[in-house]
């Protein structure tokens, strides 16, 4: 484990259990974080957090499926219970679809992308911020470059990636008062499960542990700033 820098600190990763999620739960628990994994897939939460653990580090792994409000309230009491509070909230859990234009998009795979992707951000800051009130902390918000540049065959996901960029610099302007920082991170295509990778150099894009570190930086920054939004691209085009 790198530090203590985060000791004492409570951290909420969803979509924690592989990926980007999964890279921001190790930084977070090698800084001394006590540190919560959430998904739909048991079977992985614990894997995951069982090599955190392994590691040297603090981790504790919940099912919870995000777009479902009580499972997400469920969640937040028993975090409430077993730690008292929350520091650090990551909104990472998304899903997308890239094979077909709008017109051919089927209904149910567009509802399926904002119930994730928006609407669970929302269930959980609705949840998690009450726990956040009193010490103050962090949200950072996973967005994707898709929230800037056009993403043919994939209209959806990035519409819902331009919502979430709206939503969270409007929350950031709500809580900024009660000294939480909200944060929008926008990565490039980075190198795990859930990016198309068709035609790219895996080698250059970016990868998961590029964006944990970014999330490093955020946390650990001075408490009298905060950066509103990060786009983050691959040194050389892949």
């Amino acid at each position: 484990m790198a530090s203590n820098t985060l000791s004492g600190k409570t951290a909420l990763i969803t979509g924690g259990s592989r990926g980007i999620g999964a890279a921001i739960a190790a930084m977070l628990a090698s800084l001394g974080a006590s540190t919560i994994i959430c998904g739909r897939m048991p079977g992985p939460l614990e894997a995951t957090a069982a090599q955190i653990r392994a590691a040297g580090g603090q981790c504790e792994a919940f099912t919870c499926d995000i777009t479902d409000w009580n499972s997400v309230a469920a969640l937040a009491s028993r975090v409430s219970q077993t730690f008292g509070h929350l520091d650090i909230l990551i909104n990472n859990a998304g899903i997308g679809s890239f094979s077909a234009p709008l017109h051919e998009t089927p209904i149910e795979t567009w509802d399926a992308i904002f119930n994730t992707n928006l609407r669970g951000v929302f269930h959980a800051i609705r949840a998690f911020v009450p726990l956040m009130l009193e010490r103050g902390g962090d949200i950072i918000n996973i967005s994707s470059i898709a929230s800037k540049n056009p993403l043919p065959n994939g209209a959806a996901y990035a519409a819902s990636k331009w919502g979430l960029n709206g939503l969270s610099y409007s929350v950031a302007e709500e809580l900024r008062s009660r000294n939480i920082r909200v944060t929008v991170l926008c990565p490039g295509s980075v190198h795990t499960q859930f990016s198309p990778h068709a035609g790219k150099n895996t080698e250059k894009m970016l990868q998961a542990e590029d964006v944990a570190h970014v999330v490093e930086m955020l946390v650990t920054q001075e408490p009298r700033s905060f950066v509103s939004e990060v786009v983050l691209r691959p040194t050389q085009k892949p």
